[in-house]
């Protein structure tokens, strides 16, 4: 249960300290606002790169805030808020992309573009960035530091969007970078704030199976690319189970594998693709060689031939311990304490990693999955959001920039 307005948590130098006002309030006062934005973007999604319609929507709604944000791309917005030069500058971001799903909800405002969906919250995190920005708006004259929003796309496809925003300057002068993951395994009450590693590093790769096609009453003249591409998937489970420590947490999925055109011919080609999970760089790279090795020799026993493409994805996301307590007492104070678990930490990958290699930074679940609700996982046809989770959001995440901005350089 969400904790009442007068319920504050307190203590010396605590957020509640910092906080005269309790921004929960106020982001209830949005809750029309925060339901438009999010019910619109849904209802156009885009996908990874191609977000142009998304970044024009939220820059005209930003602008409307009398804020002057900027395309640093097409498909990405910039936006600042506070105009103290001495103060330190807190970055805040939300991505907008989409994903290849067909939306299967039922909702009023299911998605008018057939085979793209908002199904990871893309569009419930752009709305509580722009409630963040209404609250902060509405005190810049007071703010003890800047506000930077980000906008950012193609969090879903490495190597994500947030690489080339970096690369941009994006974080130039930041001190601090938060957000949030409207996180649906989780109850709409609920937070995790993990200090240190919170969610693996993810990698993606492609390999094509090359055999020789053939009639499929002849196999004996033909090499079965399916059939050894088959072979391949179930070598590829031997690597975790047997080449990692059991200690250590890795991942190898393979979500895809496509072969022949006809049921009567032998496949000279398949094409399987899949992801690698891991909190260790030495796993990591561990299982980036075996999956070539074990590839190579297995399409070799078959007499086929492995080519592999390798995606170096995203880094571990790692929160900074004092970003972290500090967004984990706002959430405390608008949660309750006991609401605000320190884990566990997720196989899950997020290009918000990248920003907190360059500083300082917390990634935040939050539940957004109402009671009585079959809380259908991300990324699933059916998966939607409990709306009760945005003001939440975005008071957690506007008194957390507020408390950072105390922290004179």
């Amino acid at each position: 249960m969400i904790q009442r307005a007068g319920d504050a948590v307190t203590g010396s130098g605590g957020v509640a300290a910092v906080a005269k006002e309790n921004l929960l309030l106020r982001a209830r006062d949005l809750r029309d606002d925060l339901g438009r934005w999010r019910r619109h973007l849904h209802a156009h999604p885009e996908l990874s790169g191609q977000e142009t319609e998304t970044a024009a929507y939220i820059a005209a709604e930003l602008g409307a805030m009398g804020l002057a944000p900027r395309l640093p791309q097409p498909n990405a917005v910039v936006a600042e808020i506070g105009a103290d030069p001495d103060g330190p500058t807190i970055a805040l971001r939300a991505d907008i992309d989409a994903l290849p799903i067909a939306e299967e909800t039922g909702l009023p405002f299911s998605s008018r573009r057939p085979g793209v969906m908002h199904a990871c919250g893309h569009d419930g995190h752009a709305a509580v960035l722009l409630g963040v920005a209404r609250i902060l708006t509405a005190r810049a004259d007071r703010l003890r530091g800047r506000a930077r929003l980000i906008f950012q796309p193609a969090e879903e496809v490495p190597p994500g969007g947030a690489r080339e925003l970096i690369s941009a300057g994006v974080l130039g002068g930041v001190s601090a970078v938060i957000g949030l993951h409207l996180w649906c395994p989780l109850p709409t009450g609920k937070a995790i704030v993990v200090s240190g590693p919170a969610w693996a590093a993810a990698d993606r790769f492609r390999a094509v199976i090359h055999g020789r096609g053939g009639h499929g009453a002849k196999p004996q003249e033909a090499v079965d690319a399916l059939e050894a591409a088959c072979r391949c998937v179930v070598a590829l489970q031997s690597i975790v189970s047997r080449a990692i420590n059991p200690l250590d947490a890795a991942v190898v999925t393979v979500g895809t594998l496509h072969a022949g055109e006809a049921f009567n011919i032998v496949a000279d080609a398949a094409v399987l693709e899949g992801t690698v999970r891991a909190f260790d760089e030495d796993v990591r790279r561990l299982i980036k060689g075996r999956i070539a090795e074990v590839l190579a020799h297995t399409a070799a026993a078959a007499g086929a031939r492995a080519e592999l493409d390798y995606v170096d994805g995203y880094p571990v996301l790692r929160n900074d311990a004092k970003v972290a307590e500090v967004m984990r007492q706002a959430a405390g104070r608008y949660l309750g304490e006991k609401a605000v678990g320190d884990g566990p930490r997720e196989m899950a990958a997020d290009d918000f990693a990248r920003y907190a290699e360059c500083v300082p930074g917390c990634y935040m679940s939050l539940g957004a999955t109402a009671a009585g609700r079959p809380g259908y996982p991300n990324h699933h046809p059916h998966f939607t959001l409990d709306e009760d989770a945005l003001p939440v959001g975005a008071a957690i995440l506007a008194e957390t920039a507020l408390h950072l901005m105390q922290r004179r350089a």
